[in-house]
């Protein structure tokens, strides 16, 4: 085998990421919109609402975000904070049965210093584990595999959902 065919990997999706024009808030646009499925939300409450990060870190990475554009923890309402919380939660029990979740990790980046994509939106990151789940390509290929694509990983959180809502 020739060595050098092991060293591409082919991931033209990320083209969409690297091409696409600068975005209005992309958070605010889900907060507001009415389809759902188009902006990957997964659940709404009453002050924040659930989307999958279109450019995950892992399979199943969610956000809760609260509708309300805010910097800091300490802009939130009591409202917001709890909402933010409880769709974290919501996240990892749909995260659980959709993926086989074993662990998360929950997380702000909060400042441009701190790694925030969207400075002026506060959202929380959830992120799905597995046992066995670090190895070599972030470290040595500076790329992550998603093995699965955003649109059939949304249809199955959903169904997740309307599980999880039926018991």
């Amino acid at each position: 085998m020739d060595p050098t065919e092991l060293s591409t990997l082919w991931a033209p999706w990320r083209a969409e990421y690297f091409s696409a024009p600068a975005t209005p808030d992309f958070l605010l646009l889900a907060a507001r919109t009415t389809d759902d499925a188009a902006h990957l939300v997964v659940a709404r409450r009453k002050s924040a609402f659930l989307i999958m990060n279109r450019y995950p870190y892992a399979v199943g990475h969610l956000m809760s975000v609260p509708y309300r554009k805010v910097r800091t923890l300490g802009e939130l309402t009591d409202g917001e904070k709890l909402d933010v919380l409880d769709l974290a939660e919501l996240a990892q029990e749909i995260l659980r049965a959709a993926v086989k979740a074993q662990g998360f990790n929950l997380g702000l980046n909060l400042g441009q210093c701190a790694g925030a994509g969207v400075v002026d939106h506060l959202h929380l990151h959830v992120v799905p584990r597995w046992e066995g789940d670090h190895n070599f390509m972030p470290t040595l290929a500076g790329t992550r595999v998603l093995a699965e694509a955003l649109e059939v990983l949304y249809g199955k959180l959903m169904a997740a959902q309307s599980a999880l809502a039926a018991v």
